[in-house]
């Protein structure tokens, strides 16, 4: 075992190999194919941070991937900071360009790269992956739920980059809090991260597809359907911690067709929330979550 003092390579952790960017532009760089360019860096402060630049100076073309093997200042939603160690886990983000699809309805795009990566996720590494609204994916580790990614999604040149962050094989001792999981701690078939990738980005090439194709219309796509019947925060008492220091609780009870989330408060009103955080209080069997 390498000395935790030792300086990092590419092969200081044999459980953790570097990926192979041939391999997977062989796999997913076809000449019909939304994946245009797929680069893989060691290191970077924030994949989004870098696409969103390029996006803003002109440039890259839809489809484009940029992957790292290493985040040091990877961002989550609310400015939170992303960090894990190099090589255990999926940092990487996406450039897309929606075109004619209103732009009103672009909001649609992280909520539908979440259905990409728990679809995926679930074929490709066996494991039961759930969303929290509105860009959460969790999984189940010792009977619990636990965070094991996120989704980041910011409009960028005429497009949108959409970032995503998913522990792959962290170990009980490198989780960055009590709330925290990882693929691996959640009984995965596989934590090949080349797999996982593939089966992530040929899923969320599938959802765009089918989303675009309907012109953005989350219902006649499939994909509200599809993030309604994934969704953990569903049927569950909340708590959302709104822009501005408000909060509202309620029982969410539904995702609108502009992606929202539909909390029924006291005196039966019903709520959509656009944008906040969202605590889960009571599960729908009352339990504490």
């Amino acid at each position: 075992m390498t000395p935790p003092d030792a300086p990092h390579n590419r092969w200081s952790d044999l459980d953790r190999p570097p990926l192979n960017v041939t391999a997977l532009r062989r796999g997913l760089l076809r000449p019909d194919a939304l994946w245009s360019e797929l680069e893989v860096v060691e290191t970077t402060g924030s994949t989004n941070s870098d696409l969103a630049e390029r996006a803003r100076s002109g440039g890259p073309a839809e489809g484009t991937v940029l992957v790292a093997e290493e985040q040091t200042a990877g961002r989550g939603r609310l400015e939170r900071s992303w960090t894990a160690p190099p090589r255990s886990g999926l940092f990487f983000s996406v450039y897309l360009e929606p075109g004619d699809v209103p732009v009103e309805r672009w909001g649609w795009v992280p909520l539908l790269a979440g259905v990409a990566a728990a679809t995926g996720l679930a074929k490709s590494a066996g494991v039961d992956t759930a969303l929290k609204w509105p860009n959460d994916l969790l999984v189940t580790v010792e009977g619990e739920e636990r965070k094991a990614g996120g989704i980041l999604g910011e409009f960028a040149g005429d497009g949108i980059v959409v970032g995503l962050g998913i522990n792959v094989s962290l170990r009980a001792d490198e989780l960055p809090a009590p709330t925290a999981g990882s693929l691996a701690l959640a009984g995965a078939v596989s934590t090949d991260r080349e797999t996982l990738l593939r089966a992530v980005l040929r899923s969320l090439e599938h959802w765009y597809g089918e989303w675009k194709a309907a012109d953005g219309d989350a219902s006649a796509s499939g994909l509200q359907a599809a993030y309604t019947a994934g969704c953990a925060t569903l049927d569950r008492t909340v708590r959302a911690e709104l822009p501005g220091g408000n909060s509202l609780v309620g029982q969410a009870v539904a995702i609108d067709g502009d992606g929202r989330l539909v909390l029924s408060t006291e005196g039966g009103l019903q709520q959509p929330v656009s944008a906040g955080d969202i605590v889960h209080l009571r599960g729908a069997a009352g339990g504490l979550t």
